[in-house]
């Protein structure tokens, strides 16, 4: 019953960042703004608030709740159940050895067919996740360095990333959809009264040009923040691999994953849509925002560190 205990949290988080946005957005908008002679307690639309809240955590927990589903539609891959062979026998055993220390469900293990060393988690809850790996990861990896990966990913399920992630684009999503429509409302009503009183009309057009510039612009500074948690919860997935392995097994694997994009001259795109499931990534300058893993030299860095 742990995954009600996990749903019953959602809501609880949704509820009370609802009820904190609320109050937030009454005292600026009753109190804060008049002061310094800005009113707008005429625009402020508490329904909008709410449908935000559904439409952006809506949306947030759906994807988390069919992330299995998606993820396994979105590869070619194969479960294991019964280990057939010397490697399928390493990844399955390192993620039940791994489950049964942290006192929890073993995730769904599969391979999918990939050239590019790559493993990720994903899943509504700890105990009801999934762990994948390529083939790329065990044909350029040693045995050793594959189990570093598959702590790391055993990290993300037990760390709870992918719950904590679903809460902060749930939010993320919230802002980007309620401060789009508040402000796009300013662009699509009457100006200087009803029109029968000398008032200009709103320009629903422009309205609906002022929303989605909104939108796009907001959206990628949403990103940013979001990105900016999924590149904290790689170092803590190290840190967490590091425990259970060594640092040593898993600066290997890194090292071995940096091999292999250097000689196939291969970046990672921030576009890909698994992106966010991806053990390494280059990117620089004003990308770097936006890339959702560390560069590997600062990776290795934080371990050598521990």
């Amino acid at each position: 019953m742990k995954w009600l205990k996990g749903i019953g949290l959602f809501l609880i988080a949704n509820v009370l960042i609802y009820l904190t946005l609320s109050f937030t957005a009454n005292i600026l908008i009753n109190a804060v703004l008049p002061a310094f002679g800005i009113d707008v307690r005429g625009v402020f639309n508490q329904q909008l608030l709410v449908w935000s809240l559904v439409i952006g955590f809506g949306g947030a927990f759906l994807s988390l709740l069919f992330s299995k589903q998606m993820a396994r539609a979105m590869l070619a891959c194969q479960q294991i159940t019964q280990p057939r062979s010397h490697a399928e026998q390493v990844i399955y055993g390192s993620v039940q050895e791994i489950a049964r220390r942290l006192n929890i469900k073993m995730p769904e293990v599969w391979v999918y067919d990939s050239p590019d060393p790559n493993a990720f988690a994903t899943g509504p809850s700890k105990n009801n996740s999934m762990v994948a790996v390529s083939t790329g990861l065990l044909q350029n990896l040693k045995e050793e360095e594959v189990k570093a990966v598959l702590a790391h990913e055993m990290g993300h399920v037990y760390n709870g990333d992918m719950f904590t992630t679903t809460v902060l684009a749930g939010l993320m999503n919230t802002f980007v959809y309620y401060i789009s429509n508040f402000l796009a409302s300013f662009v699509g009503q009457p100006q200087g009264g009803d029109r029968e009183e000398g008032g200009s009309a709103g320009n629903p057009i422009l309205a609906m040009v002022v929303y989605f510039f909104l939108q796009i612009v907001l959206s990628f500074l949403a990103m940013v923040v979001i990105s900016w948690h999924s590149r904290r919860r790689e170092y803590e997935a190290d840190a967490f691999s590091a425990k259970v392995y060594g640092k040593q097994a898993m600066i290997g694997a890194l090292q071995g994953i940096d091999r292999w994009v250097n000689r196939a001259q291969f970046e990672y795109s921030n576009q890909d849509a698994l992106a966010t499931m991806k053990i390494a990534g280059k990117s620089s300058g004003v990308m770097h925002l936006f890339a959702t893993h560390p560069p590997i030299e600062a990776r290795i860095a934080a371990l050598q560190q521990l």
